[in-house]
């Protein structure tokens, strides 16, 4: 029921999973985050319209629009499957009938997460696990990397997080858990029904 009302309120269209297996080893099939969950997240963790969010393996936007609609934040979305892209810019032309002013705010890229060029200014990581740890490692160096020539608190926020790329967080990177918000209910059945927050404060 919440998909289909908050996907009414946004003007969208983001409620298909991907169908079939992908060829690559390293990217794992989309799934978009539950609205449920994005309501418990929210409720937790705190966003402004100053920060900026990069979706890694946005799908068709769920994340981005939900966001910009609460928080009147900067998003982008990554994605490497050409139709998802083009489905996510028809979502964003919906949207923005009913949103003209997040035109300057809402964009998307279609491309490997590894070949994403860090804006200075992005500050906040959103991951529903959506490739190997290999590909996490890179886009993390990434960040990093961009850390180091413009300081500036980062924060990875990891949906259903996989115990590889904890282990990689908390052993070769200076990032520090935050925070750990649990989904009521399905967390007894499953525990990665979470999410945690990592911070890097400089």
């Amino acid at each position: 029921m919440k998909d289909k009302y908050f996907d009414a309120l946004l003007n969208i269209k983001t409620r298909e999973e991907q169908k079939g297996f992908l060829k690559s080893m390293h990217y794992h099939r989309y799934e978009p985050t539950p609205y449920e969950a994005l309501e418990t997240l929210f409720q937790e963790y705190e966003l402004t319209s100053k920060d900026r969010i990069v979706d890694f393996g946005c799908g068709k936007g769920r994340l981005n629009f939900y966001i910009h609609h609460f928080f009147h934040a900067a998003v982008t979305g990554i994605e490497m499957n050409e139709r998802f892209i083009r489905d996510a810019m028809a979502n964003r032309e919906s949207y923005l009938k009913r949103n003209l002013h997040g035109s300057n705010k809402i964009h998307f890229h279609c491309c490997l997460a590894e070949d994403y060029e860090i804006n200075p200014r992005d500050n906040r990581f959103y991951f529903f696990n959506p490739f190997s740890v290999q590909i996490f490692m890179k886009v993390v160096n990434h960040i990093l990397q961009s850390v180091e020539k413009m300081q500036r608190v980062v924060d990875l926020i990891l949906y259903y997080p996989s115990n590889e790329y904890v282990y990689f967080l908390e052993n070769q990177t200076s990032f520090t858990l935050l925070q750990e918000v649990l989904l009521p209910d399905l967390f007894e059945q499953n525990p990665n029904e979470r999410f945690l927050i990592y911070r890097l404060d400089w």
